[in-house]
């Protein structure tokens, strides 16, 4: 028996515009993503306190085309806010 009925419409899903990009699966930017969630731990999840080092997860997923590169202000940063340069190596 389907599960289609008359009438219905068939649902076509869409990816979202933002939000979504591929995991890191060979760990490309495990240290920058590390250091960031040490830093919400130490702040008690305030990630106001980590915008440094969320930048520099963000900044080491665009250099690694693990999301679309964008202007730091469409992110919610200013250019002032420089990230630390780490290596992502493991």
């Amino acid at each position: 028996m389907s599960s289609m009925t008359f009438g219905q419409k068939l649902f076509k899903p869409s990816p979202p515009e933002k939000g979504s990009f591929p995991l890191d699966h060979e760990g490309l930017c495990n240290k920058s993503m590390v250091n960031y969630m040490r830093c919400l731990n130490r702040t008690n999840n305030k990630n106001s306190e980590c915008r440094l080092e969320a930048k520099q997860y963000l900044d080491c997923r665009m250099k690694n085309n693990l999301m679309a590169s964008e202007e730091w202000s469409k992110l919610g940063f200013t250019n002032e806010e420089q990230p630390v340069s780490v290596d992502n190596k493991n």
